[in-house]
Parts: structure tokens; C-alpha cells; sequence
């Protein structure tokens, strides 16, 4: 069984606390996971619709399946989706908790009231 490494609830918001090494090098891979416009369009058609075949993606994307393999193992090892097999078919589903603790690591608690500074005319 894998284990899911955790990040602090906040880690970019005004006043967040320091991250240790491991909280570091789990966020980073993650949002690394995320940084190729595919893989964001792999993650969105995914949160709308639960579970994808992989025949879905290589058709929606007009990408090869190795191509699509590739990008679905880039997000499987930052722990954002996980498959399960049926007979010759994979398919994919977000890992919820991974995705809300990505959201949640760009916010705090009480970024909705917090202002942004005001700043000097130029």
C-alpha cells in the first residue's frame, strides 16, 4: 500500500511556517507534476469526470498512447491520479486528498480576508 507524504495546510500564504526538507521535495514534485499543459489538461477532463480510460485521453489530446502513458505516470509518481485496470483497459482517477492539498497549499484559512497591501502610485 502506498503511502500518501502530506504537506502543512499552508505553505505560500502570508505567515506560513517553515517546510521541512521532505514537505519541500513532496510540493515541489507535485506542482512539477503539473507544470506541462497537458498534464493540467489531463487533471482538469479528470476532476470533471471522476474515471478515464486511457483511450479517452489519446483520443481527446490527439496524442500517441505512449505519449499519454508517460504523462499519466508523471502524475501517478507525484501521487495526483491513480489506475486501476480492467482487462486491457487502464483507467484514471484523481487522488482527491492530493489535489486539495495542493489548492490548500497556496492559501490559508483566511485568505479570503486578507487584503493585498496597498501600493504606492507610480
Amino acid at each position: 500500500m502506498q503511502t500518501i507524504a502530506t504537506i502543512p495546510a499552508s505553505c505560500c500564504a502570508p505567515g506560513a511556517p517553515k517546510l521541512s526538507n521532505e514537505e519541500r521535495d513532496a510540493l515541489a514534485a507535485r506542482f512539477k507534476a503539473l507544470s506541462d499543459p497537458t498534464r493540467v489538461a489531463i487533471v482538469n477532463r479528470l476532476a470533471g469526470a471522476g474515471e478515464v480510460c486511457v483511450c479517452a485521453f489519446v483520443e481527446e489530446l490527439g496524442l500517441s498512447q505512449p505519449t499519454v502513458s508517460h504523462h499519466l505516470r508523471v502524475l501517478r509518481e507525484a501521487n495526483l491520479v491513480e489506475a486501476r485496470r480492467n482487462g486491457t483497459w487502464g483507467y484514471y482517477r484523481l487522488v482527491p486528498e492530493t489535489v486539495a492539498g495542493l489548492a490548500g497549499a497556496l492559501t490559508s484559512p483566511a485568505a479570503s480576508e486578507l487584503r493585498p497591501p496597498d501600493r504606492p502610485s507610480v
